[in-house]
């Protein structure tokens, strides 16, 4: 091909979308006028806040609706995790910054890897911080994205749009398919062709936000709580909590010290000292300084007895009340 040709087709590539390809912006949930806020820039500052909150406590109920369907995604991802998969977000603006939030916030809270939930956003890591034109325009850019950190059949690969019909996430999901990753799609816009976009879709019912289209509202804070739920729930399964408690936390600053030292105090009734020599000896591990008391081993067989049952600290210690007794 001529290269005036091929730096003509990139052109157009480039250029707007057909206008058969422009969703109907008008008709998507998020987009339609609020009936109770046509005269709100004249309402008194606590009249407008209550709005806000009471719409914001819809948008938690709409999402606690979608239970059995969260449930489902959690499970697929703790089965992708569980066999040396990834849980990988992938969102544009607000959605995408809730994505990344979730997987920076899983490494501290779990003790995981960074490298076992990944995060892309669109327009890249400029975009975090501010809003990158276009980007959630770029259908190509998602797929070379995905290609880029080998999305694969090991992964799960969650995308979030709250207007529903984001390009890039779009793009998104189907290169995930075509590479046989597991696919989750968390929406606020009610797709009608939902069943077709991926493996399990969490659609998300929050009706027309305070502010027509500001989907950083309650369609955010819906979405924020389900990948809370989500990420959760899969590492519970998992086994990376015991009785409520981060037993994998992983103790890098003062506070997750005092936190590490709390759950070994609670989990095994030994003074703060003691815990925190534990500790010590099992690596920082909270986790397998809880096993070491309890099975009475060093902390290499403490660790091993961990792999053996998959990271289930029940599986080797049994119940124990948050005192560090057994249970009746």
């Amino acid at each position: 091909m001529p290269r005036n040709a091929t730096k003509s087709s990139e052109r157009r590539r480039q250029s707007a979308p057909a206008e058969s390809d422009v969703p109907d912006f008008a008709a998507l949930p998020t987009e339609a006028r609020h009936p109770l806020t046509g005269d709100m820039d004249s309402w008194r500052p606590e009249e407008v806040v209550k709005l806000m909150l009471d719409e914001e406590i819809l948008g938690v109920r709409a999402a606690r609706a979608r239970a059995a369907q969260i449930g489902r995604a959690a499970q697929l991802c703790a089965d992708r995790l569980a066999a040396g998969g990834r849980l990988v977000y992938v969102g544009a603006g607000t959605s995408g910054r809730l994505g990344s939030l979730d997987a920076a916030e899983c490494v501290p809270t779990f003790g995981v890897p960074p490298s076992r939930v990944a995060a892309v956003i669109a327009g890249g890591a400029a975009a975090l911080t501010r809003a990158v034109e276009g980007a959630e325009d770029n259908a190509r850019d998602a797929e070379a994205r995905l290609r880029r950190i080998a999305v694969g059949p090991s992964d799960a690969v969650c995308c979030i749009a709250a207007s529903g019909v984001t390009r890039f996430v779009h793009s998104a999901l189907e290169y995930a398919r075509f590479r046989r990753a597991a696919t989750i799609f968390v929406t606020c816009g009610a797709p009608q062709n939902a069943a077709e976009l991926a493996d399990i879709v969490i659609d998300v019912q929050t009706g027309p936000e305070v502010i027509a289209g500001s989907t950083r509202l309650k369609a955010g804070t819906a979405t924020k709580v389900v990948l809370n739920a989500i990420s959760t729930t899969a590492f519970v399964l998992l086994g990376k909590t015991y009785a409520g408690l981060m037993v994998d936390v992983r103790p890098t600053n003062v506070k997750l010290w005092a936190r590490a030292i709390r759950i070994v105090h609670l989990l095994t009734g030994l003074p703060d000292a003691d815990a925190r020599a534990l500790i010590e000896k099992a690596g920082g591990r909270a986790k397998v300084a809880i096993v070491m008391h309890h099975a009475r081993v060093g902390a290499a067989r403490a660790r091993e007895l961990l792999i053996e049952h998959k990271g289930a600290l029940r599986a080797i210690i049994g119940d124990i009340s948050p005192t560090g007794t057994a249970l009746p």
